[in-house]
């Protein structure tokens, strides 16, 4: 497809939001503008430099399934944007939804989608 690998905006990697934090502090935790790690064709955002050496060892584990876009809009074969306070910790994997609308949708059934 031709959407990039990573849903990225101006402020980067999850709306340049820690993907770390997610699991660390389970809830979204905005990262700050000058502590960065570039993974994947995006500039990733983090609280701590922690934080970011944690993902920078191990990208995978940190970074949301889908490349951040929509888990739901995924399954239905759309790459579509997600909102950093629509998420969701799987089996120790990040997943984010295109709002709370359809994080509840998504949520019913995850293993189906």
């Amino acid at each position: 497809s031709s959407k990039p690998a990573v849903f990225s905006t101006k402020a980067g990697a999850i709306r340049g939001y820690d993907p770390v934090a997610y699991f660390t502090q389970s809830k979204p935790v905005k990262g700050q503008e000058n502590i960065t790690h570039t993974w994947n064709g995006a500039v990733w955002h983090f609280a701590n430099t922690g934080n970011r050496d944690k993902f920078a060892a191990n990208p995978e584990k940190f970074a949301p399934q889908y490349g951040g876009y929509c888990a739901y809009g995924w399954s239905q074969n759309y790459a579509v944007k997600t909102e950093p306070e629509a998420w969701s910790v799987v089996d120790g994997k990040l997943y984010l939804n295109y709002d709370m609308d359809i994080r509840n949708t998504w949520e019913k059934n995850k293993a189906e989608y």
